[in-house]
């Protein structure tokens, strides 16, 4: 009756172990359901404008549109990817949480019959638990490993942020240079018909052969191509920006984008001095992204030299044996490999040197990107002032002293149409400029990853933080 008490026992246990276990209901995923309902997604102006207001108190958000601000708190609202890598945050987390519980204890059970009628009873019954000693490297790198994990997911997570953020950013810039080049593109195709037309009436007239009208029409072609590349390139940059929030089209269709000083950037060069290149190379989240991954490695050096020595776990017991009790002991050690571990320790302080490496790679990658782009941005207001003061006051005169000498009858309708070009193709150029200075401050913020003008600057650096997960996002 013994055994079949204890066994009794056994399997209560059990039943009070299983019924302890959480159970996790099955979630299956309908991937037809999923991309029917991001199709109909929309964007929520007044969720936005909450968001904006909570990322810059006391900022006025734009009641028109959105402005810089609003679309980067859309972005940490819909942006999908910005998603993921939050979730990513809450995965590492949940992982260091698990690496901190103690390595599972093994429980075995045996038992054995003998058919001998000498002893008071057939049967043995035994069980023994083995607790598994972690201690130094092999308990405290695994944790250190996880918390590291979450850092480097934090890092992930203000990395990806800044990098939507930027593609959000040129794609706002193509819009915008989109809509001023539009209307200076149709008045020049508008003008280039006018000019042809004038050309016509001369070659019908007999005052011009017909070859010299071929090349305006090949201008005119030109013109009216420039113009369709415009309306694309309007259109493309509004589909990027949804795009960049994870959301259709057609959900900025009765919405507009605002950029009121498109057209007024910045003269003043960016005072940007060689501590302020240090500390911006350093403080990137894919430089801090690496260093972690240096602190990886470095754990796992800790772990391949405690493989060296054993590893040690104990299992206490209990055997009852045809009517005897007994409390056996076992000590069970986990020997290191025939080399004493020298391979995996050799590996590991090769991996270390690669993070190195890698860091050096980074920080040499990182102060390059700003001095280029300090040098576009400099080269490009160069430009931008100079089209501005020196080429474009000109043309402008010419076109203006054009539309007097047409009203005095002192040209005709062909050298007034070429003159009225010649001020809209100087217009354009001087569009061309502002968008290159507008790329470069683009390039120079991602370079130094962190917004140097706009009213992004308003957001309070506290409004950007997750004290318990996702950490300082700057």
């Amino acid at each position: 009756m013994m055994p079949r008490k204890r066994s009794g026992c056994i399997v209560a246990g059990w039943a009070l172990a299983l019924g302890g276990c959480v159970h996790v209901a099955p979630v299956p995923v309908d991937l037809a359901a999923r991309a029917t309902a991001r199709g109909a997604v929309s964007l929520d102006p007044a969720a936005v404008a909450s968001e904006a207001g909570r990322l810059a108190p006391g900022v006025d958000t734009a009641a028109a549109g959105l402005d810089r601000l609003e679309l980067f708190a859309a972005l940490l609202i819909y942006d999908p990817r910005i998603a993921e890598a939050r979730a990513a945050i809450e995965t590492a987390w949940r992982e260091q949480r698990a690496a901190a519980q103690l390595r599972p204890m093994t429980l075995t059970l045996t038992g054995e019959y003998a058919n001998d009628p000498a002893t008071s009873s057939p049967w043995l019954l035994g069980g023994a638990i083995e607790v598994p000693l972690d201690r130094g490297a092999r308990r405290s790198v695994p944790i250190d490993r996880a918390r590291l994990a979450v850092l480097a997911a934090r890092y992930a997570y203000a990395e990806t942020v800044w990098s939507e953020r930027t593609a959000q950013r040129r794609a706002l810039i193509d819009y915008f240079a989109a809509a001023a080049r539009i209307p200076l593109l149709t008045e020049l195709l508008a003008l280039r018909d006018r000019q042809l037309a004038a050309l016509e009436r001369r070659r019908a007239e007999g005052e011009t052969a017909g070859i010299t009208v071929y090349p305006f029409q090949a201008q005119r072609a030109q013109s009216a191509r420039m113009l369709e590349e415009a309306r694309a390139t309007q259109a493309r940059a509004r589909i990027a920006i949804a795009g960049t929030l994870g959301l259709p089209a057609a959900a900025l269709d009765r919405i507009g984008l605002l950029w009121p000083d498109f057209a007024a950037p910045s003269e003043a060069r960016p005072n940007i001095g060689a501590a302020d290149r240090v500390r911006a190379a350093a403080g990137r989240a894919d430089v801090l992204r690496l260093l972690t991954a240096y602190d990886q490695s470095e754990a796992d050096l800790r772990l391949a030299l405690a493989g060296q020595y054993p590893g040690i776990a104990i299992a206490p017991g209990y055997t009852w044996e045809r009517g005897l009790v007994k409390l056996p002991l076992s000590v069970a050690l986990t020997l290191p490999p025939l080399d004493l571990n020298r391979s995996a320790i050799a590996l590991a302080v090769a991996r270390r040197q690669q993070a190195g490496a890698a860091i050096e790679t980074a920080l040499a990658g990182a102060d390059n990107a700003i001095e280029a782009a300090l040098a576009e941005r400099r080269a490009s207001a160069a430009s931008y002032e100079r089209q501005r003061r020196a080429e474009l006051p000109p043309a402008l005169s010419g076109g203006a002293r054009a539309d007097a000498q047409l009203r005095e009858g002192a040209i005709d309708r062909a050298n007034w149409a070429a003159a009225k070009i010649t001020a809209l193709e100087a217009r354009l150029a001087a569009v061309d400029a502002l968008v290159r200075i507008r790329q470069a401050d683009a390039a120079l913020e991602e370079a130094m990853r962190r917004p140097l003008e706009g009213p992004e600057l308003a957001i309070a650096p506290e409004r950007l933080r997750n004290p318990e997960k996702l950490g300082d996002l700057r």
